[in-house]
């Protein structure tokens, strides 16, 4: 068997399902927007981060890039030219990068022949999907966050419950042009790859039956910037969020627990991107320290500058940052709906309902009481996060394309 994977951006768990796939002979083609390679230093005028962008050079061969309307969105957003990418519509918008690449990677498989297995993204597989289904081909959607029903739904409750919020939260405003190609792209998905209970559980109340993989991603390996840590700030208790500045990572309900708290002793930081204007943020929540996003040197100086991590998120996948604050040794606060529920013991942090403020300032006071446990603590986080490998996260997925494949030899 051979496979062909798409995805617009190139993530950390697509590069590791690609190279996967390409050291084990089943790569046909990978397609994607903007690929960097060693020989290929000047996309950073073109694309913003590009470092994110960059695939290691054995890849070269199998990749295919349809980079223009990716590089009209970065070129828009450079110039301040927003028209074009505000919504769905507009031309240069994320869901036009997905549509557009979709629609391409189609065309190649109209007119692919042998047996192949199609491996896709949601949002990006709609057009793939169908072309492959024509052809007879295996489909394998991944689907990194919770199914849209379920988001839609607990993110509608959050409109209600902080209405002040609701700006933020994105996704309730889709189409439902784009919410119908979704439900048809996991309707034609012969296996389903998500990163946690939580989706498989969105996708399993969806269509019961559904062939899932559950296959939770790996810690980042960051060792080269494993130096001296940054000092700490003595005396007070470094709260750290970081993400997106949205209710739908539940920063309002962090926001609450601090006020609750009230304790100066208590310094909430946080490092993301701002979904408003920051005379908002500063309405909205209480005194905090801003840092704004950066290179992942920079976030993993952040982390080992604070104490713990909070991210009492609504709807998520599996938030990586979670992994990456427990390598550099910080004890968690998380909601199950982050994805991460496996990630807290009784020696790395605490699990925590969503919507509860009492319970994340109970246990920020925890911490706050116990502060000599916290190194332990994240020790043991760190260590604990390393048992999550992306070489096992591919090899799981693997493993499930193949008896898939099996399957569909036999029918």
């Amino acid at each position: 068997m051979k496979i062909i994977v798409s995805h617009p951006t190139g993530n950390a768990n697509v590069r590791a399902i690609v190279t996967a796939f390409a050291a084990q002979q089943l790569l046909q083609q990978f397609y994607t927007t903007v690929a960097s390679f060693e020989d290929a230093a000047w996309l950073k005028f073109l694309v913003k981060d590009i470092s994110r962008r960059e695939f290691k050079s054995h890849l070269k061969p199998f990749t295919v890039t349809y980079p223009w309307r990716e590089i009209g969105r970065h070129r828009a957003d450079r110039t301040g030219l927003h028209l074009f990418t505000k919504n769905e519509k507009s031309i240069f918008s994320i869901d036009s990068v997905y549509r557009s690449l979709d629609k391409y990677v189609s065309k190649k498989i109209v007119k692919a022949a042998g047996e192949l297995i199609v491996y896709a993204y949601e949002d990006g597989s709609y057009h793939s999907f169908v072309a492959a289904k024509k052809n007879g081909f295996t489909c394998v959607y991944d689907l990194p966050i919770a199914y849209w029903k379920t988001a839609r739904s607990l993110l509608m409750e959050e409109a209600e419950r902080f209405p002040g919020w609701k700006s933020t939260l994105g996704g309730i405003n889709s189409s439902a042009e784009k919410l119908e190609r979704k439900t048809a792209e996991l309707e034609m998905a012969d296996l389903v790859v998500v990163p946690s209970r939580f989706v498989a559980g969105s996708v399993v109340q969806e269509i019961p039956g559904k062939n899932i993989i559950v296959s939770p991603f790996g810690t980042p390996s960051y060792n080269e910037f494993h130096k001296k840590p940054v000092s700490k700030m003595p005396g007070k208790l470094r709260v750290l969020f970081v993400g997106s500045m949205g209710q739908r990572k539940g920063l309002a309900d962090l926001g609450q627990a601090i006020r609750l708290l009230n304790n100066n002793n208590v310094e909430l930081v946080i490092m993301g991107s701002r979904l408003e204007h920051e005379a908002f943020y500063k309405k909205m929540l209480p005194a905090h320290t801003y840092i704004a996003p950066g290179p992942h040197d920079e976030v993993l100086k952040v982390m080992s500058s604070c104490d713990i991590f909070c991210l009492p998120s609504i709807v998520e996948g599996r938030a990586l940052v979670m992994q990456e604050a427990m390598s550099r040794n910080l004890p968690l606060i998380i909601t199950a709906n982050t994805g991460g529920e496996d990630l807290v013991t009784k020696d790395t942090g605490f699990l925590v309902p969503i919507r509860s403020p009492e319970m994340i300032a109970e246990k920020i006071n925890w911490f706050l009481e116990h502060r000599n446990l916290v190194k332990d603590m994240g020790l043991a986080a760190a260590e604990h996060a390393l048992t999550y490998s992306w070489n096992v996260y591919a090899q799981n997925i693997t493993r499930a394309i193949g008896e898939q494949y099996s399957k569909h030899v036999q029918a």
